[in-house]
């Protein structure tokens, strides 16, 4: 074990940046021994418009749970893969939607398989007594009852 890993709460933000590095990195490595070119920063933007065909790009980022210029930035990115495209909302020119291409619907499908790959290793990475995925629900619902910033702030009297 490391100083951070003794750490305890204070690295928590450190710890789980690892574990997400770690898991982006080995995703990556995933889709290119399937074939497929892809990043998994990616994959909240491409899964979401593939449930949701076509989002305003406020819509999209509050679907992923990103910032606006966040998400403008992937969307930057995914337009230049030729993967998405946006175009301008009939009834508020001030709206751009956005949406797969045929290229984004083409790679979808050759995702979808590598994607149940995914589950099922996942299953056996998160197979431990505690359940990682209702642990991190409750925390981003604590969070969103009250924010760490007002947590500390109320420590200060």
């Amino acid at each position: 074990m490391s100083i951070i890993d003794d750490s305890g709460v204070l690295a928590v933000a450190t710890r789980l940046m690892r574990l997400s590095e770690q898991l982006r990195k080995d995703g990556a490595q995933v889709y290119k021994e399937y074939g497929i070119d892809f990043e998994p920063k990616w994959f909240p933007v491409i899964y979401v418009l593939y449930y949701k065909p076509q989002l305003g790009v406020v819509e999209l980022a509050a679907e992923i749970g990103y910032t606006h210029p966040s998400t403008i930035s992937l969307l930057k990115e995914l337009e230049m893969q030729k993967l998405v495209r946006g175009q301008k909302d009939k009834t508020d020119q001030r709206k751009r939607l956005i949406q797969l291409t045929a290229q984004g619907h083409a790679l979808v499908a050759q995702m979808e398989p590598v994607w149940q790959v995914f589950r099922e290793a996942f299953a056996g990475l998160l197979d431990t007594p505690h359940n990682l995925m209702q642990a991190i629900t409750e925390v981003e619902n604590n969070f969103r009852e009250k924010s760490l910033l007002q947590r500390a702030l109320q420590q200060r009297r």
